[in-house]
């Protein structure tokens, strides 16, 4: 009995992904995106805004921006629309979940890098036609 419990242990093990290592998250935001310094001021400054000034994430958004709320999609057009609506547009359980993210929980993809199980998405945009400048952002959030 024991023998087959720990074999199927042993074999959800296998099928779970493995937990990304701060090291290796870094190296895939790099490689995919490229300017992984960047990404981490603005994850950085995004979960003090959390933990302290949640109004202050609205700084780190890309507008026009699209947030997901209360069963309807809304397109933030500037950062003061945002901030004025602010307390319908941001649920306490994603501010909490975006203060308490740890990086090596982050999810990496060719479209961003996900926060809070993918409540926020931050990415990096070309600001010039040879993408030699570039800014992180907020892309998109889904309360």
């Amino acid at each position: 009995m024991l023998r087959t419990a720990a074999t199927a242990l042993i074999a959800l093990a296998l099928l779970l992904p493995a937990a990304a290592s701060e090291e290796e998250i870094y190296a895939n935001i790099e490689n995919i995106h490229g300017d992984a310094d960047g990404f981490f001021e603005v994850f950085s400054g995004v979960q003090d805004a959390a933990m302290f000034n949640p109004v202050d994430i609205a700084g780190y958004g890309l507008y026009p921006m699209t947030v997901n709320a209360n069963g309807e999609t809304y397109d933030i057009l500037e950062q003061q629309d945002f901030v004025d609506n602010f307390d319908s547009l941001m649920l306490q359980e994603t501010i909490d979940a975006i203060a308490g993210q740890d990086v090596d929980d982050l999810i990496v993809t060719s479209e961003g890098v996900g926060l809070a199980n993918g409540a926020m998405w931050i990415t990096n945009i070309c600001l010039d036609d040879a993408c030699n400048n570039t800014q992180w952002g907020i892309l998109s959030i889904n309360n």
